[in-house]
């Protein structure tokens, strides 16, 4: 069995090293070899040049392509996989097309699975671990009322007066910003066309406390089915958001005007423009920390009484080997790889995983990976 990892940006670097030194089977494919490279120098492994036809050649039954390349290539690359009996990867959200898969994989006997990252994918094995503790508490009845907050965020471990500083290229935020959200609040559908009308204060409960400022992010709705919410509880709020330092709003208000303005193919010019800038302007330097934080909680209520009430909390920045981002996004990936390898996964498309055993040994695991994490029961 072959792992066949494509691409090798910021966000790879440190679960593919895991996966290559543990002795596994790795073949390493990235449009620049060169680069692929430098960001894997004193490591052992096959690298080729990225190429569909010639990764098809080389594809057997029962591999697994891994996709960190950009969201485009993961519905061909899992096409790929399923034709050739194969398995597959990556840490985006599940799109429509790839969902559109299930069937094909299921029918060839392969697990095509995504969300396995960090956000999205620490954050779910979080939230599927609080529900299973909530329903294990048998505390809820036709008056209890659930509140769900699912926020994460990476930011400059020194702040600076941009609050923000990126990683990799800035179009991505820049589009994001143009995306309405959907998510519940006091019980309501609570709909937002940009996140700037909808910036609100969120206190994490870190080690040192510490105020953010929060807001919705894509449509959260989805999830509570994911989560296996029932549908039968009262959900009083349910979003899962981004998460930015205290005072972005601020330092963004320009942007978020001029963004406010832009439509059509000049519009598209300007956000590129934009990127161009800000990455010029605001990337991290060499060795520079990042930072990443999680918050996931749970809350139940009845007659406005806390009966029970959760919260992950994860905190973690970079270092000399590599960034937080990296390693909380490609870290899971691995793991995921190794749950194929084991034969402990899912035919067919799926996400971070639900079942209780792999959800414990995976969150045991990312504790390693950050300086602070836990989760805290605020009634104990």
């Amino acid at each position: 069995m072959a792992i066949h990892w494509c691409g090798t940006g910021l966000s790879s670097i440190p679960g593919l090293k895991k996966l290559i030194l543990d002795g596994n089977n790795v073949i390493v494919w990235n449009r620049t070899v060169s680069k692929a490279r430098k960001a894997l120098e004193g490591v052992q492994v096959q690298i080729n040049e990225f190429d569909m036809n010639a990764l098809g050649e080389k594809l057997a039954h029962r591999d697994i392509i891994v996709s960190m390349l950009p969201g485009d290539w993961h519905v061909p690359l899992a096409k790929l996989a399923v034709s050739k009996k194969a398995h597959f990867v990556s840490s985006s959200y599940i799109s429509p097309e790839m969902r559109n898969l299930n069937n094909a994989a299921f029918k060839a006997k392969v697990s095509l699975i995504n969300e396995i990252g960090l956000d999205p994918g620490i954050d779910h094995l979080m939230a599927h671990k609080l529900v299973e503790e909530f329903k294990k508490s048998n505390l809820i009845n036709s008056k209890t009322e659930i509140s769900f907050l699912s926020y994460c965020g990476g930011v400059p471990k020194t702040p600076n007066d941009f609050k923000y500083k990126f990683s990799w290229s800035p179009l991505g935020v820049l589009k994001a910003l143009k995306s309405p959200s959907r998510s519940i609040k006091d019980f309501e559908n609570f709909e937002v066309n940009r996140p700037w009308d909808a910036i609100t204060s969120y206190n994490a409960p870190l080690n040192n406390p510490e105020k953010f400022e929060v807001y919705p992010n894509r449509d959260s709705l989805p999830f509570m089915e994911q989560y296996a919410f029932d549908r039968k509880w009262k959900v009083k709020q349910f979003v899962r958001g981004t998460l930015r330092l205290k005072g972005w709003a601020k330092a963004w208000a320009d942007i978020f005007r001029e963004i406010e303005t832009l439509h059509g193919q000049a519009g598209e010019k300007r956000l590129i423009e934009m990127s161009e800038q800000f990455w010029r302007d605001n990337a991290y330097a060499e060795n520079e920390p990042d930072r990443v934080i999680l918050c996931v909680d749970l809350k139940a209520e009845e007659d406005n009484h806390v009966i029970w009430h959760k919260t992950y909390k994860m905190d973690a920045w970079g270092n000399t080997e590599g960034t937080a981002m990296a390693r909380l996004v490609s870290h899971p990936v691995s793991f995921a790889v190794k749950a194929i390898i084991d034969d402990d996964t899912e035919h067919g498309v799926s996400a971070a995983s639900s079942k209780p055993n792999i959800v414990d040994k995976w969150l045991k695991d990312i504790a390693t990976l950050a300086q602070e994490f836990d989760i805290i029961d605020h009634l104990n």
